[in-house]
């Protein structure tokens, strides 16, 4: 009696249910993380911008506060405290803004991932 024996071909359901489960892992992932590099990119640009004034060495710390503070308010940068996540040092003719922070983000259960930002501009000099 002849016989044909077929491959099989094809995924079975426990590997196409591991595959989604991985897949839906990551973009669970993405959509916790996207947010955060999406707010540290409008803390950058807003950054770029002070560093840009042409007359920034002459101002105060505190007008460079407000300036900052007025940029973050127009990008709707949020979680991020001047004083405390941005430290300004001002000195005559020189300027040096430090952006150092983190954000966790939970992700299920008690899985949370950490993301840590550090920025530097200084202006002038620094003697």
């Amino acid at each position: 009696m002849p016989h044909s024996l077929k491959k099989q071909q094809g995924l079975t359901l426990i590997t196409i249910l591991f595959i989604l489960i991985i897949f839906g892992f990551f973009v669970l992932l993405g959509l916790k993380i996207v947010p955060i590099y999406m707010n540290h990119s409008k803390v950058v640009n807003a950054l770029s911008a002070l560093e840009e004034m042409p007359n920034i060495k002459e101002m105060s710390k505190s007008e460079v506060e407000i300036s900052l503070s007025k940029r973050f308010n127009l990008n709707y940068v949020d979680n991020v405290v001047l004083g405390e996540d941005i430290i300004i040092t001002k000195r005559p003719g020189y300027l040096k803004v430090v952006t150092d922070y983190e954000r966790v983000k939970k992700i299920a259960g008690n899985l949370s991932v950490l993301v840590e930002f550090y920025e530097i501009f200084e202006v002038g000099d620094s003697e």
